[in-house]
């Protein structure tokens, strides 16, 4: 694989969860918690650094996916946060999450849904949609990695 292939698939890998985000928030009618929106950013920044990687030069297009490798590895970390709180393993660090009162608010913020209860996608399956964002960010994450951290092909003449 060349590194706009690469460069093309990371930008399809992004706006495939972002789709799948939005198709399940508009048209499934499932709200997110702001831990939920907070999962969407890795996913635009590889978006837009697979755009940058499919019109670098080859070495630079490394390098670029090299840093969406580590976007993406934060976007592992923000999901693990989040399958934390729904299995309430922790309390969500996010005061929009907790309904924490705020200096200089009148009322407390409280989430249009609360960070602590999963939303399922596939209601027989088991797995809330920050697992599988997990899931996916991480194997997005390898494949992605894999490929920044092979040798580069010399084409000799």
């Amino acid at each position: 694989m060349n590194h706009r292939t690469v460069g093309l698939l990371a930008t399809l890998g992004g706006l495939f969860a972002l789709g799948l985000a939005y198709w399940a928030q508009y048209f499934d009618g499932l709200m997110p918690c702001e831990l939920c929106l907070w999962e969407r950013w890795p996913y635009r920044l590889v978006i837009v650094l697979g755009v940058l990687a499919f019109l670098s030069r080859p070495a630079t297009a490394r390098v670029i996916l090299g840093l969406g490798v580590c976007v993406l590895l934060v976007g592992v970390g923000v999901a693990g946060l989040h399958v934390g709180v729904e299995l309430h393993w922790w309390a969500s660090p996010l005061p929009e999450c907790n309904g924490i009162l705020t200096l200089g608010a009148a009322l407390p913020m409280v989430p249009a849904r609360p960070c602590d209860a999963p939303v399922y996608l596939i209601p027989a399956l088991p797995v809330s949609m920050a697992a599988m964002d997990l899931i996916y960010e991480a194997g997005f994450a390898l494949l992605l990695g894999t490929y920044v951290s092979r040798k580069p092909r010399r084409f000799i003449r």
